[in-house]
């Protein structure tokens, strides 16, 4: 099911299925700035990936002498959320463990999601509960896609990334034929006022995999240089957790980690 949040300058669509935001619509003009799920090419907009992000090996993971078998980026995406609770402005949604999670990940968890639109603004909210006794083991992650080119051109050429702060990025890649990663390779991209174009070419190599926190800041920017998409991600930490680093979180009993993400548009 489609919920909608809307104010004065934006109009956004999440769908029950996954909690995931299917639209983000200027009102002025009527602009989307999502992707639209093209199936000929990547049927989703914005998937939350939980409890795992990328692919495991062979797709499965051993834990406590059993091995279990596991799809790319999770189940979450893959699953009904429950909406909790709406306001004018905010809504949350949740995912609670149950018999079929726990035959491919044997952990108790409550996933909750949240969106906040405030202005031009939209903030992504992730609680992960651990209502066990044992210790959760989790990741987490976002995947939105946006248009791209957004101003009708032909192609995206032209088109770029910001990475605010920083003068050149680090990032490693993947196998084509696995999609795993290649944690070996240290690759860096020269920046330009903080930005790197799209050329011919530029998505052909691998995944752009860009870790160890070097900004928290990333735009999609037009030909002339300015930004149309800004993400921003905060990590909130609410409780103890026994463990984290950017690939897994560890929580204790009764604890939870709070995440969020910032989507700002023009």
């Amino acid at each position: 099911m489609r919920y909608v949040l809307e104010n004065d300058t934006l109009r956004v669509e999440i769908d029950s299925f996954g909690a995931e935001l299917k639209s983000v619509k200027r009102k002025s003009d009527d602009k989307e700035y999502m992707w639209y799920a093209d199936k000929k090419y990547w049927g989703r907009t914005s998937p939350v990936l939980f409890p795992f992000v990328g692919n495991c090996r062979n797709k499965e993971y051993r834990y406590g002498g059993k091995t279990y078998a596991i799809g790319q980026h999770g189940f979450a995406r893959d699953m009904e959320h429950t909406m909790e609770s709406q306001t004018e402005d905010t809504i949350w949604f949740s995912l609670h463990s149950d018999e079929e999670t726990m035959k491919k990940y044997p952990f108790a968890f409550v996933l909750k999601i949240g969106y906040n639109l405030t202005g031009n603004e939209l903030k992504v909210m992730w609680k992960v509960e651990n209502p066990d006794t044992k210790t959760l083991y989790f990741s987490i992650g976002a995947h939105p896609a946006f248009l791209c080119p957004f101003n009708g051109e032909e192609n995206k050429l032209g088109y770029g990334l910001q990475f605010a702060g920083l003068k050149e990025v680090h990032h490693h890649g993947n196998t084509p034929d696995t999609g795993l990663a290649v944690m070996s390779e240290d690759i860096v991209i020269p920046l330009e006022d903080e930005k790197v174009y799209f050329t011919p070419g530029f998505f052909d190599r691998c995944t752009y995999m860009v870790e160890g926190k070097q900004t928290g800041e990333v735009s999609l920017v037009t030909p002339d240089g300015k930004p149309y998409v800004i993400l921003m991600h905060l990590y909130l930490r609410s409780g103890h957790r026994k463990e984290k680093t950017h690939r897994l979180s560890a929580l204790n009993r009764g604890m939870e980690d709070v995440m969020q993400m910032i989507l700002m548009v023009h």
